[in-house]
């Protein structure tokens, strides 16, 4: 079983060495396709859609010295949505290397797992994502939130009780699809890597907080400062949640929303609608999450409210004329593993 992802700070600083904040979740839906392909010969470019995920995975692990990945059959039963921003194509990544783990008895511990399946992502599939959406996956534990060193790969499990302080989490799925291998991702991705060399940084894991921006062009800088206050969020995020300061994690998530939108420029007019209908409805905290252009938002809302914060989103997605959101509670779940 693996569940999906939803980040509650930090997605776009996985891709410069910094930290993040997320934990994983298991929703409803579903859906049928089949993949088949070839493992001998197999490349980057030779298995297309969804399959491309479980090929990359067996692409890399045949590449390690010492294995052979024989023929097999692999069944996927999915409840992540695709295309919203919650990770349906590590949640395959991750399900195909569990299981190949297990299968081969190659004995690779969850830190390995998570980077064999990011080079998937980039090598095979063409996406230059980070390793957090995998480590959520592979990592996480029911009732927390995996606080994850992306340069060493070191992580905590930060308490996130949200029941108990009557409150719960609403994702917002605004139905306009999004895909990492699209160029704005890499776009960005490409901008704070220049930016990191023009201040003389290998990442912008390395630029110190309050370093004079203005040598870099208008949108440069924008894009750093992103990545920078982002980093800077996630760790108060933690402060507050091992202060056991749920609630409080709301205003963060509302700022960091506001960055996305104006500095990274990820946003869209429906995840704009989304949050902010939400927080007029009584909602602690919302933001977009994942990498943007579409997908899902994320909402901290009374638990007593969900429903009533779920309506409110959906009136206005309608009076603006837009397609009707799917909207649902999530919860913290366990990481991938074995069912049975």
């Amino acid at each position: 079983m693996v569940a999906g992802r939803r980040t509650g700070q930090g997605e776009d600083a996985t891709r410069h060495d910094v930290v993040d904040l997320a934990s994983t979740y298991a929703p409803d839906g579903g859906g049928l396709s089949r993949a088949r392909f070839r493992i001998p010969g197999l490349a980057p470019g030779a298995v297309g859609g969804w399959g491309a995920y479980p090929a990359g995975v067996v692409h890399v692990l045949a590449g390690l010295d010492g294995v052979e990945v024989p023929g097999f059959e692999l069944l996927l039963d999915s409840t992540v949505p695709v295309g919203a921003g919650l990770s349906s194509s590590h949640a395959v990544e991750v399900a195909t290397i569990v299981a190949l783990n297990d299968l081969l008895g190659l004995e690779l511990d969850r830190p390995a797992m998570a980077r064999l399946t990011q080079r998937a992502e980039n090598e095979f599939v063409g996406a230059p994502t980070g390793i957090m959406d995998q480590s959520a996956s592979l990592r996480g534990r029911a009732g927390a939130a995996l606080f994850l060193d992306c340069r060493t790969q070191e992580a905590e499990l930060v308490p996130l009780p949200v029941a108990r302080h009557g409150l719960a989490v609403l994702v917002v799925d605004t139905k306009v699809a999004h895909s990492h291998a699209d160029g704005g991702y890499a776009a960005r991705r490409a901008s704070c890597e220049r930016g990191a060399a023009a201040l003389g940084a290998v990442s912008l894991r390395d630029v110190p907080d309050g370093t004079d921006l203005s040598g870099l062009d208008e949108e440069t800088a924008r894009r750093v400062r992103h990545v920078l206050s982002e980093n800077r969020r996630v760790l108060e995020t933690v402060r507050r949640l091992r202060a056991g300061d749920v609630r409080g994690i709301g205003e963060l998530l509302v700022a960091s929303h506001a960055s996305m939108r104006d500095d990274y420029e990820i946003s869209c007019p429906e995840l704009d609608l989304a949050v902010d209908a939400a927080l007029a409805a009584g909602a602690a905290g919302a933001r977009m999450t994942g990498g943007g252009f579409g997908g899902s938002a994320i909402a901290l809302v009374p638990a007593a409210r969900a429903e009533q914060v779920g309506n409110a989103v959906a009136e206005a997605f309608a009076d603006r004329g837009h397609r009707a959101p799917d909207v649902f509670v999530v919860v913290p779940g366990e990481g991938a593993g074995r069912v049975r």
